[in-house]
């Protein structure tokens, strides 16, 4: 193919409307809306939408108390099972998980509005830090929790309510992981997250040391013999390349650092977006790319993904929302080659299929895309740096227990970087939950 000179630049859109693509996905409810919305709960005694919700949280009790606008009471219930309640509401997949499983969600009905019901209950909260929990006497105990997101969050301050001594070693800057850096900016607006990590953090006893490199500047062996107890919450910090020819061209790009660059910037009309862009992938990254690379302005978004809409990890409504956007996604194609000289120019596919045995295989069918820029968004890899050479691992990950317990002693685990990380906040808060309490009775026993 031609080389030519890529069009990339910033300002494709004013900063107006920049603002306005990138403001609150779902805004809050009002009191009125939230009453209505309640009431449509029937409050389930065996209720389902508790059952699917990864936390536990008894979503039946939270919004009977929003009818008695027991507001505070609400955000108890919510916050004592999953302290980043509010993150969740945000960006939890709420229509594969709790709300899929309300029993009004039938095709005469739609599910009652969990997500933005907890949103309502918990987001005064946070804006006024209202005191919902007191911390523990303290045990004189000491408990290492390496990495900020959102599981090391969560056994952090469940460990810390319970009168544990606290050092949170976080890699980056500000704490928050992957929903400070890597989530799309659409969902979590004002600076929620560090408002809810800055609520988690009052409860006291927490002390945090940033830029500090698992790996690098500190080991789980020293962690070990300075510690009475160690949580790794590490995540997962290599991204997956592709493995195909001209990988290394200008303009190929990993979509888990753009995302990281875009929510950072304040005015994100300054931000550089290709005209052309296409993304590699299925999942939500690839979503929050897509459409975040269109609301810059961007004339033509493609999403391929290897397999059909059903394999992939991105649930229908984000799906939707991409292409209520003017994102195109192209199923059952996957990459082979990168063209370009200077900078990448086109992206050509192979059509696939499943065989008889169920193993996808090409059909000897092509597909070129020009683009500007191509983002990789297939998935993130466990930092080979962050694997003690007798920690347990398994299909890349460390391998745990029901109790997020590691091979090693007196070292648990939890988040993206475990073999049962399954890239959802709601699922990481329950990991730090459990080992917390695992390791707070291992304490005191």
């Amino acid at each position: 193919m031609t080389n030519k000179a890529a069009d990339i630049k910033a300002g494709r859109l004013s900063k107006q409307e920049v603002e306005r693509n990138f403001g609150d996905l779902h805004p809050p409810l009002s009191r009125s809306e939230a009453l209505i919305a309640a009431d449509r709960c029937y409050f389930c005694y065996d209720a389902p939408c508790t059952t699917a919700c990864p936390t536990g949280i008894d979503i039946p009790v939270f919004i009977q108390k929003i009818r008695s606008d027991n507001i505070r009471g609400s955000a108890h219930t919510i916050l004592k099972e999953n302290i980043m309640g509010g993150m969740c509401a945000r960006v939890c997949p709420t229509e594969v998980l709790c709300e899929e499983a309300c029993v009004r969600n039938t095709h005469e009905d739609k599910p009652v509005d969990i997500g933005l019901l907890q949103r309502y209950a918990t987001d005064p909260i946070f804006k006024h830090r209202t005191p919902l929990f007191s911390r523990a006497e303290t045990t004189g105990k000491r408990i290492a929790v390496v990495g900020g997101g959102p599981a090391g969050l969560s056994c952090a301050h469940r460990l810390a309510l319970l009168g544990h001594d606290i050092v949170l070693f976080n890699r980056d800057e500000k704490l928050g992981g992957l929903n400070e850096y890597g989530i799309a900016a659409y969902k979590t607006v004002d600076n929620f997250a560090q408002a809810e990590i800055d609520y988690i953090l009052s409860i006291g006893g927490i002390e945090v040391r940033k830029n500090v490199s698992f790996g690098n500047d500190i080991s789980v062996d020293q962690l070990r013999d300075e510690f009475d107890a160690v949580f790794l919450g590490i995540g997962l910090g290599s991204v997956n390349e592709l493995r195909i020819d001209n990988e290394s061209l200008p303009g190929v790009l990993n979509a888990i650092d753009y995302i990281a660059k875009l929510r950072q910037e304040s005015d994100k009309s300054t931000l550089p977006v290709g005209n052309k862009v296409v993304v590699v992938g299925g999942g939500m990254t690839a979503i929050d790319i897509a459409v975040q690379s269109k609301r810059l302005g961007a004339e033509r978004v493609d999403i391929v993904y290897r397999r059909g809409p059903e394999q992939m990890g991105a649930s229908h409504y984000e799906q939707n929302l991409a292409l209520t956007d003017g994102v195109t996604i192209h199923h059952w194609a996957q990459p082979t080659k990168l063209h370009g000289d200077e900078h990448v120019t086109a992206i050509e596919f192979q059509r696939t299929e499943l065989d008889r045995a169920g193993k996808l295989t090409t059909i000897g069918e092509s597909l070129l895309l020009e683009a500007d820029v191509v983002f990789k968004a297939i998935g993130q890899t466990l930092d080979a740096n962050s694997i003690a050479a007798d920690l347990k691992t398994e299909r890349g990950k460390i391998s745990v227990d029901d109790e997020q317990k590691t091979s090693l002693d007196k070292v648990w685990a939890g988040g993206d970087c475990v073999v049962s990380g399954d890239d959802l906040t709601v699922s990481a808060v329950q990991h730090g939950k459990v080992a917390a309490i695992a390791i707070d009775r291992g304490l005191r026993s």
